[in-house]
């Protein structure tokens, strides 16, 4: 009869051991699931952040390249640029400290530029700011927004 208690109350056990066992183990699943979640956002941020800094850097050359070149921003007479296959007409021509600024879009990619250039008479100078983006989309919370500034 002793034996018979001893035996019924051993029956659980294994049953716990092994929902304790499958909850270690789901833990460790999970915890697992979040740091390689968390690591892809991490490297995608960066890669989007890096499409970004392209986008400003091509915005950039492109309107160093007139304004050395070509003399697309003086403030004598507009002029029209291209860019990445874009004609953009009215640059230039407009007053000391007002900038020329357009906007290049890097279709079928998602990537846009903002490049605002303005000059100055005194002293003489020339600012190139280039805002890239790694989607144009402006509601997108990935949204990443990287700028170069050139002052010569």
């Amino acid at each position: 009869m002793n034996d018979e208690l001893k035996i019924k109350k051993k029956k659980g056990f294994a049953l716990l051991y092994s929902v304790l066992i499958a909850s270690v183990l789901l833990a460790i699943g999970l915890a697992i699931f979040n740091i390689t979640i968390k690591e892809l956002l991490l490297s995608s941020l960066g890669r989007d952040s890096q499409f970004a800094f392209y986008a400003a850097d091509t915005g950039a050359e492109c309107a160093l390249y007139w304004d050395f070149v070509g003399g697309a921003f003086a403030s004598s007479s507009p002029s029209s640029i291209e860019c990445a296959g874009t004609i953009i007409d009215g640059m230039g021509g407009k007053p000391y400290g007002v900038p020329s600024t357009f906007t290049l879009d890097f279709s079928p990619e998602p990537y846009c530029v903002t490049v605002s250039v303005t000059k100055y008479d005194a002293p003489t100078r020339t600012i190139v700011e280039s805002r890239g983006y790694n989607t144009c989309d402006t509601t997108n919370p990935r949204r990443v927004e990287r700028a170069i500034r050139a002052t010569y």
